[in-house]
């Protein structure tokens, strides 16, 4: 059975927010999670934009480069109706990227001092981002690749510091080549801050040791996410299955 990564990665995201978590989420797959919170767990989602509320900011179901069908979506009344539980939209709210988003009702604008003080004062009970390489050390690289055009670090590097606790979500490689080594060769977003990274293909913790599998994806073997891996993994000896 094809695997769908983004998805996988996403659902498995949500199972470690805890009730009352306040949490930041990158773009791209990190924001898909807001979609599989787990029933009666309540938790207030941060972006380093300037907005938060329960359910946080979750990217659009349609294409958000596509003006007119942005205007046309805003404009409709289902995603204002509280019985059918989507969001309130704004054309002018973006995420953390410059993607129309959209919030919840009740939710929270600020600016951006205000957003990094809640980074950097260690507001954030846990901060999920996305990553170009990680290494058996906990060090992240996802800011830029040398020779490339880059926006810069943007939030990334304050909220590695200041969250109590970092999930890197990512697919596992990136068109067959180690994302997950012993040593990062990209430039560092930050040093031994990452806690847990989440693929497709299993759920590892970066421990003093090295990087633990403590979940593999059934449709994966042992030999499958140990070739897709740069560096030596250590098998739990509580290895579960992860739930798809």
């Amino acid at each position: 059975m094809a695997v769908n990564k983004r998805e996988t990665i996403a659902k498995n995201i949500a199972r470690y927010f805890h009730d009352g978590d306040f949490v930041n989420l990158g773009v791209g797959i990190p924001t898909l999670s807001a979609n599989y919170i787990p029933e009666g767990t309540e938790i207030i989602l941060h972006a380093e934009s300037g907005f938060a509320g329960q359910d946080g900011a979750i990217t659009p179901p349609w294409d958000v480069n596509d003006r007119e069908a942005c205007d046309r979506e805003l404009n409709n009344p289902k995603w204002a109706d509280k019985e059918n539980g989507w969001k309130i939209g704004h054309k002018d709210i973006c995420d953390a990227s410059g993607n129309l988003a959209i919030l919840s009702k009740g939710a929270s604008c600020f600016d951006s001092v205000v957003s990094f003080m809640m980074a950097r004062g260690g507001h954030l009970d846990a901060t999920v981002l996305g990553g170009l390489q990680v290494d058996e050390e906990g060090n992240l690289a996802n800011w830029m690749i040398p020779g490339k055009k880059a926006p810069g670090m943007g939030g990334a590097m304050d909220l590695l510091v200041g969250a109590k606790k970092v999930i890197l979500a990512m697919e596992h490689t990136a068109k067959g080549n180690h994302k997950i080594l012993k040593e990062c060769a990209l430039p560092l977003t930050a040093a031994g801050e990452v806690d847990m990274i989440i693929t497709e293909m299993g759920v590892m913790n970066v421990t003093p040791k090295g990087i633990e599998l403590v979940e593999l994806n059934s449709e994966f073997s042992l030999d499958d996410i140990k070739a897709a891996t740069g560096c030596e993994l250590i098998i739990s000896k509580n290895l579960k299955a992860m739930p798809q």
